[in-house]
């Protein structure tokens, strides 16, 4: 079967590379792609990235199933239109999309359904903005709505912080994030103290399975400092997600979501990713939703994936996951993003990337932000390589990280020396 997998980072990297492993693929094709997929002999870059051009592409080469990594695309609404051309595609509608291109829809679901989350309010105006800010009091969090690629989210811990964040995101709209009616608008809502987790699961229509437990380091610099990014490395499995918090993972948000979206006529296909904010006595709220693999999760959890991921993906566009048990292998994947030099709000590009290790078992350097010119490898965006290592902790695979890690330069490069400290911590 030849497979397309619509996406240019780190994710989609790495699904293109679990794909490649099936003895059932033919040809695994990455539209656009990046450096690292460029120069991975199982891999072939397709340079398109227009929605109905990649269709008409996916029909005139026989590709038997597309995989859609980031949420762009998806809330265009291309699983709609490869669907309505008859072509098999893993994915939630655009209708579904919602639950991420949109936190005030994603909130009032939240709220309808009954799924626990934290207190909000939406809003157009600035000026009520502010003065439900003020009311308040920080620390508050404000959210764009919209796709803003990871960067739509401020933890303000004071006002100040809060009211910029305001007026950059309704005022400025630097990030140019606008919701369905056209313009700009914020979600601000209470802010949660506790453990954050990623918890994914497959949604084929009517049966759920959930992927391994993750966790994401958001913040740019050590101990959870500075300004939130995409993610900035994460660690699978996630120790703070026991046997009782999944059920409850399961029970209070990932059913509900499913059941909810059917109630309002929405059949849910694809990946759910529920952001979960998890307090000392083990209770939940949802942070957010996407519909679509987190990264960098995607690259730890894929690593420990056993199962071929072609089957997996089939099972899921022929409502067959009820039937199917993915296996995980039991070590520990931990992934450290590094990124360019004025990540995240304005990364530098062009800086040539050297030293790159070759792929190993228990190791590998997923490309995100790259491109190859010239038989070199370049940056072109903000998180630029995903380096993720299996070992027997989270402590070892900690290790194995950052020593494959430690060879590769590239000017200005910004990465975290402490990804995985809470699980060592715990």
């Amino acid at each position: 079967m030849k497979v397309l997998v619509v996406g240019s980072g780190g994710r989609e990297h790495a699904m293109a590379w679990k794909l490649a492993q099936s003895l059932k693929v033919q040809q695994v094709y990455v539209a656009p792609g990046n450096g690292g997929t460029a120069q991975d002999k199982n891999l072939v870059n397709v340079p398109i990235t227009d929605g109905a051009a990649l269709r008409q592409w996916a029909m005139d080469n026989g590709i038997g199933l597309t995989l859609v990594g980031p949420e762009a695309p998806l809330a265009a609404g291309i699983v709609d239109d490869f669907r309505a051309h008859g072509l098999r595609i893993f994915g939630p509608t655009q209708a579904a999309a919602q639950l991420e291109s949109s936190k005030a829809f994603s909130k009032a679901f939240m709220q309808r359904h009954g799924i626990p989350t934290a207190e909000f309010e939406t809003f157009t105006d600035a000026a009520l903005a502010h003065a439900y800010v003020d009311r308040k009091g920080a620390p508050i969090v404000v959210k764009a709505d919209g796709l803003a690629a990871g960067k739509g989210v401020v933890v303000a811990m004071t006002l100040v912080e809060a009211h910029a964040a305001i007026d950059f995101m309704l005022l400025d709209n630097t990030l140019g994030v606008s919701h369905n009616a056209g313009g700009a608008r914020v979600v601000i809502e209470e802010f949660l103290q506790g453990e954050e987790a990623s918890f994914m699961v497959l949604c084929d229509g009517k049966h759920v399975a959930a992927l391994a437990t993750s966790q994401d380091h958001k913040r740019l610099l050590d101990g959870d400092e500075g300004p939130n990014t995409g993610g900035m490395g994460a660690y699978s499995p996630a120790p703070v997600v026991s046997a009782e918090v999944h059920a409850r993972a399961m029970r209070e948000v990932i059913l509900p979501t499913i059941r909810g979206m059917d109630k309002d006529g929405i059949n849910y296909t694809g990946f759910l990713y529920a952001g979960l904010m998890i307090d000392p006595q083990g209770r939940i709220k949802t942070l957010e939703f996407n519909c679509r693999m987190g990264d960098p999760e995607t690259q730890p959890i894929l690593m420990r994936l056993k199962s071929d991921l072609l089957d997996v993906l089939l099972a899921a566009t022929s409502e067959g996951l009820d039937t199917f048990e993915m296996e995980w292998d039991r070590r520990v994947a931990l992934g450290v993003v590094m990124a360019a030099a004025g990540y995240p709000m304005n990364p530098r590009k062009g800086d040539a990337i050297t030293h790159l290790p070759k792929d190993q078992d228990d190791a590998m350097v997923f490309h995100a932000g790259t491109c190859e010119k010239d038989g070199q490898i370049l940056t072109s965006g903000g998180r630029v390589l995903c380096v993720t290592a299996l070992a027997d902790s989270v402590k070892q695979a900690q290790q194995k990280a950052y020593q494959t890690a430690g060879p590769i330069a590239f000017d200005g490069m910004q990465m975290r020396t402490d990804i995985g400290y809470r699980a060592i911590k715990n």
